[in-house]
């Protein structure tokens, strides 16, 4: 197993945790359901850790891969630049659950209005999240790429190699 097999692996688990402890911890608020919220809160908090460990082993991911023609470095740095956002957002999001499992220590009630709070923040990371895995499959996917061979504005280093004029006129 390499770095960029042990990223992978990782990756997924704060992606879609986020987002279906966003959804638990919603359906637990409307129900007034106390467990279901606590559940919901543990797997953000889970979550938030996870996507610690997804940016951690990001740049063994990039060593395992950037020599490949074809990886395309400028979406290596995109997918590194969201990547940072997407920790940072489910970060808060694990952050804020925290809290509110704090305010519900020794059976007093969970407070309502973090609670909502971190809802909000959960699903704008869930989102988040998404599109840091979307650019991260544009790494090692061209077809999702919409077309092009670099990110707007910028030149695919494929371009200035001989050896993958055709493997880019392929792709067109």
């Amino acid at each position: 197993m390499n770095g960029a097999h042990l990223h992978l692996i990782v990756t997924h688990l704060p992606v879609l945790g986020v987002t279906f402890g966003a959804v638990l911890l919603a359906l637990g608020w409307f129900r007034g359901n106390r467990v279901m919220q606590q559940t919901a809160l543990g797997v953000l908090v889970v979550s938030g850790l996870a996507a610690g460990a997804a940016f951690w082993t990001g740049e063994g991911a990039e060593e395992a891969i950037e020599t490949r023609i074809g990886t395309g470095q400028a979406y290596l740095e995109r997918h590194e630049e969201a990547g940072l956002v997407g920790l940072v957002m489910a970060g808060v999001a694990g952050g804020v659950a925290l809290l509110v499992l704090a305010s519900g220590w020794k059976g007093r009630p969970l407070s309502r209005g973090l609670a909502a709070l971190n809802v909000l923040i959960a699903l704008a990371a869930g989102g988040t999240l998404a599109w840091v895995a979307n650019l991260g499959g544009q790494i090692g996917h061209p077809e999702i790429r919409n077309g092009q061979l670099a990110p707007p504005g910028e030149r695919d280093e494929r371009a200035d190699s001989p050896s993958a004029n055709a493997t880019i006129k392929s792709e067109r």
